[in-house]
């Protein structure tokens, strides 16, 4: 494994991120995993070099974060992994058990660490932008978990390039600790990134993190299979629905794939690994060979005429992922 630096920081992490929101509690949905179920995925990311684990406080409603801790902490040193949690999404019923207002977020923090069983967390993401709550105010909150401790570094997830280039210049203005990483909706599928957010990423030296590169594994030839998550997962219905163009795109990664008799996953990742300014892609696994297809996909090494059939299916689209 050639581990990378996580933007501009000093922090160095796997080019591959296991995304826990597989792991936690069938209660919360019917393709999640339990902790014993857990077990051996967290297990063979380790062998393979994998050092860069994300979650949720909203996962399983907690329980991701549990069930991480568990497995994770008991395999190996807290210091030699990486571990991001995300704030904003509701965590019950109550008008201030969701947002970014520093109530909640200083609540958060505490409830994450504690289920998680860590002093500190390396990465802490807002999980969406807070239109209801004064930007000041998320900030200072952020920079108040900072200096406590409570997290190395601070990341964003999906918005616009303008509400995340305003808290970055607000951090900036205010000598407030300041994001490193944004986590974004990118894969063949969706690519209205390209437009604001990755540039603006790129200038900055801010660590990207593309969750569902695979899109919700539509390229991976999931709408066939018609696996319990391709079935249930509501989000990705809203998605994933312009069925001319996708179709259009998953024929061209399987052209590619079956030119080099390799899957489609392979090259799906490989795309979104060879992409400027990516830094670690976020994979959930729920079989054994996810995590193969994710380790492989690094060795892929695309040419300029694989990647022209592999874009050229693609049209504009509207925004999706920010909700």
């Amino acid at each position: 494994m050639e581990y990378v630096r996580f933007g501009s920081t000093g922090m160095k992490v796997s080019p591959i991120c296991l995304g826990c929101m597989t792991y936690g509690s069938p209660k919360w949905r019917e393709w999640v995993l339990d902790e014993q179920a857990t077990r051996p995925f967290i297990k063979k990311a380790l062998d393979l070099g994998i050092n860069f684990f994300d979650t949720a406080d909203m996962y399983s409603l907690g329980a991701s974060e549990e069930v991480l801790g568990n497995t994770l902490l008991n395999m190996v040193p807290r210091d030699d992994v990486v571990i991001a949690s995300k704030v904003f999404n509701p965590m019950g019923d109550k008008p201030n058990d969701k947002g970014l207002s520093r109530k909640h977020i200083l609540k958060s923090i505490d409830a994450s660490l504690k289920r998680l069983g860590t002093d500190y967390l390396d990465l802490y993401i807002i999980h969406r932008f807070d239109p209801e709550t004064p930007i000041e105010e998320t900030i200072e909150a952020l920079d108040t978990v900072v200096r406590s401790g409570k997290a190395r570094y601070i990341g964003a997830s999906s918005m616009y390039a303008w509400q995340f280039m305003r808290m970055l210049s607000l951090q900036e203005q205010n000598g407030l600790a300041k994001f490193v990483s944004m986590q974004n909706h990118y894969n063949l599928i969706y690519r209205e990134e390209e437009r604001e957010m990755l540039p603006l990423c790129r200038e900055m030296g801010i660590a990207v993190t593309p969750w569902s590169p695979l899109a919700r594994g539509v390229l991976t030839g999931s709408r066939k299979n018609q696996t319990t998550r391709a079935t249930t997962d509501t989000p990705a219905h809203g998605w994933y629905n312009h069925q001319a163009q996708e179709d259009a795109i998953v024929a061209a990664v399987e052209q590619v794939a079956l030119a080099r008799n390799i899957a489609p996953a392979h090259v799906a990742l490989a795309w979104v690994n060879s992409r400027p300014g990516i830094t670690s892609s976020i994979i959930g696994a729920s079989k054994p060979h996810h995590l193969d297809d994710a380790i492989a996909s690094l060795a892929v090494k695309l040419t300029a005429e694989e990647i022209t059939i592999l874009e050229a299916p693609y049209h504009p689209r509207e925004i999706a992922g920010h909700e």
